[in-house]
């Protein structure tokens, strides 16, 4: 009997000190903006086979930039100290709209050489690659399969920080004229096929694992009024979740646009909504904000960004010329600027030494996350893992 109770008062006080800082310090008052991860970009990408490298060379433009693979997303959480993802998705509502891709077609794969079993490709729901018909591998090829190993992951790791997850909803058709996927009805993001996204989300994460518009929005106040006057929620009170937010520029004046489409009629705060939009400043769903140039003059504009209450997402590098020109100043950049999710394509060491040279984008330690080094919150230090 003393025995159990010893047990669970040690486990009663781990729990009550899991998010102290090493030094000493409390973070339960820190928000969830106020902290700096590393991201990866196109974080589902696996570069294609040998047997298909003759006929990509011959179609894709500077194909050398698309040579590169990430480890599952389950690897890069544990093992790379990732803590944001990005993943492209296509739509594909009745299924087999990308079966079977062109370039496999072209180099004349069998079911048995194809890298992948395209049998997945047939099933309606959305679909996860970076270039239709050329560029099609992945570690996941259904977006229910990303999420269904993301799950798998936070379930058995419980106090992450919250996941940040860039969703670019693509509809690229460079093969069209040479028999490949056409633009057109079937490709483009209506309403409906948004809501897809919603609806996928919700099918596999339960609200708990989940930061939605809902869950930061006060009820009498906009999206951005909230969190610019009152603030994101607390660290502590969102780990183990999942945040999303769409990579799309937007397009204030296009009808069409993916933005406009899910903010109008009552969502322009992005009620009910799971997905938090790539918004203009000023605007009652601007709350996450994408500036990928952190350099130069955009160094300071991120900064203010970050000051006045965003969270933003800036990229450290952009492949393959910030290896092959052996540059960090856009990394040093993407760090300074405060920005909460700095996106990589070079999340460890040994995967730039094809190049011949040895680059990563890591915090210090290999840390998953650290105070945000703009904002400085007070008491905040050590592991925030």
């Amino acid at each position: 009997m003393l025995s159990r109770w010893l047990s669970a008062s040690l486990a009663l006080f781990s729990s009550a000190t899991a998010y102290s800082t090493a030094s000493g310090n409390s973070t339960s008052n820190l928000r969830m903006n106020q902290i700096q991860v590393i991201g990866t970009h196109n974080s589902y990408h696996r570069e294609i086979s040998l047997s298909e490298r003759t006929i990509f060379e011959k179609y894709v433009p500077s194909p050398e930039d698309y040579y590169y693979s990430h480890a599952s997303l389950s690897n890069q959480l544990s093992y790379q100290s990732v803590r944001s993802l990005e993943i492209d998705l296509h739509s594909d509502e009745n299924g087999g709209l990308y079966y079977p891709p062109l370039i496999w077609t072209l180099s004349n794969l069998t079911n048995a050489t194809t890298p992948f079993n395209g049998e997945i490709l047939k099933k309606p729901g959305l679909k996860v690659f970076h270039v239709t018909d050329f560029d099609p591998n992945a570690v996941c090829h259904t977006f229910i399969d990303c999420l269904t190993q993301l799950k798998e992951w936070s379930d058995a790791n419980p106090t992450h920080v919250p996941i940040l997850i860039d969703l670019e909803l693509k509809t690229d058709a460079p093969a069209c004229e040479i028999g490949g996927v056409c633009p057109g009805e079937a490709t483009n993001w209506t309403l409906s096929r948004i809501l897809n996204v919603d609806k996928e989300i919700r099918a596999v994460l339960p609200a708990t694992q989940l930061i939605t518009p809902d869950d930061v929005r006060q009820d009498d106040s906009t999206l951005e009024d909230t969190v610019l006057n009152v603030g994101w929620p607390k660290l502590d009170d969102v780990r183990g979740r999942f945040m999303f937010y769409f990579d799309n520029d937007p397009m204030p004046n296009v009808t069409t646009d993916i933005r406009n489409l899910y903010t109008a009629n009552g969502h322009e705060s992005l009620q009910g909504r799971a997905v938090f939009t790539n918004a203009l400043e000023g605007s009652p769903d601007c709350a996450f904000i994408k500036h990928n140039e952190p350099t130069g003059a955009d160094l300071a504009e991120i900064q203010r960004l970050v000051r006045k209450g965003y969270i933003v997402r800036t990229r450290a590098d952009v492949p393959l010329d910030t290896v092959l020109q052996r540059n960090t100043t856009m990394r040093t950049s993407a760090f300074e600027s405060g920005a909460q999710v700095v996106s990589t394509d070079w999340p460890v060491y040994g995967m730039s030494a094809r190049w011949d040279w040895d680059y990563a984008v890591r915090l210090e330690g290999g840390r998953v996350a650290r105070c945000n080094p703009l904002l400085k919150p007070e008491g905040c230090g050590g592991d925030l893992e």
